[in-house]
C-alpha cells in the first residue's frame, strides 16, 4: 500500500488498477468486490463496451470492459483478467480490467484537474491525474463509465 507523505487535505483511500499499459484508479468506497474474471453472457443490442452480464450470487451484474469504454479496443479476457465490482448510486456493475495493483492512501490536494487539453468525453470519464511514487494514473468517475447513466444524460 503506498502512502502520501507531505500532504495535506481530507485523506482517501483509492484502488490502483491496469488497463493496458496504463494505470487507473477508483475510490475505494465504491468498489463492493474483486473477483477473478467469469465468462459473461452476451446480451443483444448492448452497447459495445458490455460485454455482457454474469450471475452474483443471485443478481444479475453488467460486465463493462473499461478497456473498450476508454477508447483503448477490446479486452480478450483470460483467467488472470479481474472483475472489479463497483457501485454508483443505485446502479451496480462489473469492471473488466487487467489487474488490481494497489490500494493508495490519498489527500485530495495530490488529484490534479484533469488537463486543460482534454475534451469533455476525457474529462466525464477521468476525474483528475495522481502522480503516486513516480506513477502516473487517471481517477476514474464511475458516473460516466456506468452504461445507464449515459443513456440518461442523451
Amino acid at each position: 500500500m503506498s502512502t502520501a507523505t507531505a500532504s495535506t487535505g481530507r485523506q482517501q483511500e483509492l484502488i490502483a488498477f491496469k488497463v493496458g499499459e496504463q494505470e487507473f484508479c477508483i475510490d475505494v468506497m465504491s468498489v463492493r468486490e474483486i473477483r477473478g474474471w467469469a465468462p459473461a453472457t452476451p446480451l443483444p443490442h448492448a452497447q459495445s463496451f458490455v460485454r455482457g452480464v454474469i450471475n452474483l450470487r443471485g443478481t444479475v451484474l453488467p460486465i463493462i470492459d473499461l478497456s473498450a469504454r476508454l477508447g483503448f479496443g477490446f479486452t480478450e479476457p483470460e483467467a488472470r483478467h479481474v472483475i472489479i465490482v463497483v457501485r454508483s448510486g443505485d446502479q451496480e456493475a462489473g469492471l473488466l480490467v487487467d489487474a488490481v495493483c494497489d490500494i493508495l492512501s490519498v489527500t485530495e490536494d495530490m488529484i490534479q484537474p484533469t488537463p486543460a487539453v482534454a475534451s469533455d468525453t476525457v474529462k466525464a470519464f477521468i476525474r483528475g491525474i495522481l502522480a503516486v511514487d513516480g506513477r502516473m494514473m487517471g481517477l476514474v468517475g464511475l458516473d460516466h463509465i456506468l452504461p445507464g447513466r449515459e443513456a440518461e444524460a442523451a
